[in-house]
């Protein structure tokens, strides 16, 4: 899938400081393109959730601009699933929808079709509790998607997972991506998982959070096992590892 031309948000040298003085990005650089899946990649503390959050405007920038070129929708995938305990898998769905009040027949048929998207149809009536980790994390990115967002952005949402839910997961969310054309903003602190979802990773340097290097993955989709076990996977990884390493490096120098 080729990402268009159109840019679809940009920030233009970024600068977050918290109120305890700590500096969490600077001079932080970023465009996305409409339909493109880029992964953030760095170490914890690097300052990726904090980027994801300005983006989403759940966090104002100290200095620097956000430019919405092509704004539309957002959906936001948090590490925890969050979801209430109280309610079952298709309320849980639903609750964007019931927020904006939408009309409960569409409500109905959007959540059905988030539901199917994630492999959850059987589940709807099912509460948290009863759902393993992984489902339960495909019902937070089901509840993402019912409002159908231009742009999805994901905070590690794999990442308490085990390897081979993980894998799964991101195999299903390449389906996913591919079958809607939506913009995703991926953050990961994963060499693995990023070269294997993106089409790009900004390689981040440990806080305060810059772009120390922009790397294409130019394999094609879909990608599978064969993927996974290939040589230019492989090849690819080692680039992005070299890279974060160089990053860690730089900073500790």
């Amino acid at each position: 899938m080729t990402p268009s031309s159109q840019t679809i948000v940009s920030l233009r040298n970024v600068v977050k400081t918290f109120a305890s003085g700590t500096v969490a990005l600077d001079r932080f650089n970023l465009d996305v393109r409409a339909g493109e899946f880029v992964s953030l990649l760095g170490p914890s503390g690097c300052g990726k959730s904090t980027a994801l959050r300005i983006v989403a405007g759940l966090s104002a920038a100290s200095a620097g601009t956000v430019e919405w070129p092509g704004a539309g929708k957002i959906g936001f995938v948090f590490q925890d699933p969050t979801l209430m305990p109280w309610a079952d898998v298709a309320a849980n769905v639903r609750l964007p929808l019931k927020l904006s009040h939408t009309d409960e027949a569409q409500s109905r048929a959007a959540v059905t079709r988030a539901l199917e998207r994630v492999g959850l149809t059987e589940f709807a009536q099912a509460f948290p509790r009863e759902l393993s980790g992984g489902m339960r994390m495909r019902a937070s990115i089901a509840r993402a998607l019912v409002t159908e967002p231009e742009l999805l952005l994901m905070d590690e949402p794999f990442a308490a997972l085990d390897e081979i839910t993980r894998f799964r997961l991101n195999n299903d969310l390449l389906g996913v991506w591919q079958e809607l054309r939506r913009t995703v903003i991926f953050v990961t602190h994963s060499v693995f998982e990023s070269v294997f979802l993106s089409q790009r990773i900004m390689v981040m340097t440990p806080r305060p959070g810059r772009v120390f290097a922009e790397i294409p993955i130019g394999a094609p989709y879909p990608r599978d096992e064969r993927f996974r076990t290939s040589a230019d996977y492989a090849g690819f990884c080692r680039q992005v590892a070299e890279a974060l390493g160089q990053a860690m490096a730089g900073a500790a120098a």
